[in-house]
């Protein structure tokens, strides 16, 4: 029997219908789904033109993935984003022709899951589209407590709380383990210095930044083969840092 790939529904929130016309178009006509997908899944893209709208359509079509402007005529952006936060584990992706840093890490706290700026090309659009996907499939399939997380030579069993490196045992404190957690269950999406202080300390008092830096330089020295040159602990300049599970050659 043939098992085709689920059909895939897309909101697009944005009050320019150019820039609505032209996001529906790339996401109707690109190909999604895993390399091993037998047929591509369909998709369906519906769009919004006010936050009010784009809230309703999200809480009765359950899109797997929302495209959201910024800047919108009944309210701000961000306001959306958290609202559907509460209830959505849908990736939001945001566009803005804004580019401060402290906008990027306050939609990265609010709950999206990546940011672009305008005006902005339909191929980075869709690039970014599929690894958002494709991070929603890989947490949808996530390591059991009870299984092994491979890296290469680094292994790391969420159960035991043990974490090896070429089979030697690799002490962790405490909140080291913690951050390691953090990333591992946030496979490639950006966790700002606020998110990651809140899960590791739980709590948003202190310098975040600063105490990050620090634990992130212990943890690399452990797990990294190269600290100067991470593979898996990546930092997003002025926003936070990103887990990165894939392994190169």
């Amino acid at each position: 029997m043939t098992v085709t790939a689920p059909n895939l529904t897309m909101l697009v929130i944005d009050d320019e219908p150019q820039i609505r016309r032209v996001v529906k178009n790339a996401l109707s006509t690109a190909a999604f789904g895993a390399p091993d997908d037998p047929e591509p899944p369909k998709v369906r893209v519906l769009e919004a033109a006010s936050g009010k709208e784009g809230t309703d359509l999200a809480a009765s079509a359950l899109p797997d993935l929302i495209v959201l402007d910024l800047s919108l005529p009944d309210q701000p952006g961000l306001a959306v984003c958290r609202e559907i936060r509460r209830w959505s584990s849908a990736p939001i992706l945001v566009l803005s022709a804004r580019h401060e840093d402290t906008e990027k890490a306050a939609l990265l706290d609010a709950g999206a899951d990546d940011y672009m700026t305008k005006p902005f090309s339909t191929v980075e659009l869709l690039a970014r589209v599929r690894a958002q996907l494709r991070r929603a499939r890989q947490i949808m399939e996530a390591v059991a407590p009870t299984e092994r997380l491979m890296l290469g030579d680094l292994s790391v069993d969420l159960a035991l709380r043990r974490v090896e490196r070429a089979g030697a045992l690799v002490h962790l404190t405490r909140t080291e383990w913690a951050l390691l957690r953090a990333f591992i269950l946030n496979p490639r999406k950006t966790l700002t210095h606020r998110q990651l202080f809140v899960a590791v300390w739980g709590n948003s008092e202190g310098d975040a930044q600063q105490y990050l830096r620090v634990y992130v330089g212990h943890l690399r020295r452990k797990i990294e083969a190269d600290p100067m040159r991470p593979r898996f602990l990546q930092t997003e300049p002025g926003v936070g840092y990103r887990f990165e599970p894939a392994v190169e050659d």
